[in-house]
């Protein structure tokens, strides 16, 4: 069983190191929670992002809340959504407290742009990986276009969308085997 400290302790450090939220989050949740201490399996990790997508909060805080929930529990659940948000909550305290001095500073700006930068990288990494590994039939691609088609064309709420793929989940995949 884990420990509580042990979900609060790595969920801060994951907290600490994840910048641009909740997406950028995912590369470092799948190291941490999927292949080093195998609390969960990717697939779980990518339905609580899923359902993160669609849940009201940051989703970042609510994997992490669904992580520590099936680990502990309520107490899991807290130990692990305080762990994650704490270091944010620091960092935006001291950040609000200096920001205006410092904000039109030009190196401040030069370091945000390059972080900007890498976290992108890391959304796309991860998105690659996803695709690859989730995306395995033609009912997969189908899903995939409409939900694409729908969000960058007809700019639909996630939330919609993602109830949508759902949907579209229960149809059979078109070169299945009769039953």
């Amino acid at each position: 069983m884990t420990g509580l400290w042990k979900l609060y302790a790595l969920f801060f450090k994951m907290g600490i190191f994840t910048f641009g939220g909740g997406y950028a989050m995912l590369p470092i949740l799948k190291g941490e929670a999927v292949e080093k201490q195998k609390w969960i399996t990717e697939e779980e990790l990518l339905n609580y992002y899923s359902i993160g997508q669609c849940t009201p909060g940051i989703i970042a805080v609510n994997a992490a809340s669904f992580i520590g929930y099936k680990l502990r529990g309520i107490s899991g659940l807290i130990a692990a959504t305080l762990g994650v948000i704490s270091p944010s909550l620091t960092v935006i305290i001291m950040v609000a407290a200096l920001l205006g001095q410092y904000m039109d500073n030009q190196y401040v700006q030069w370091a945000f742009g390059g972080i900007r930068i890498s976290v992108i990288a890391l959304i796309i990494s991860t998105v690659i990986d996803m695709w690859k590994k989730n995306i395995k039939d033609v009912r997969g691609y189908i899903i995939f276009a409409v939900a694409a088609i729908l969000l960058w064309y007809f700019n639909m709420s996630a939330v919609t969308i993602v109830i949508i793929a759902a949907a579209c989940g229960f149809i059979p995949d078109l070169r299945s085997k009769k039953q």
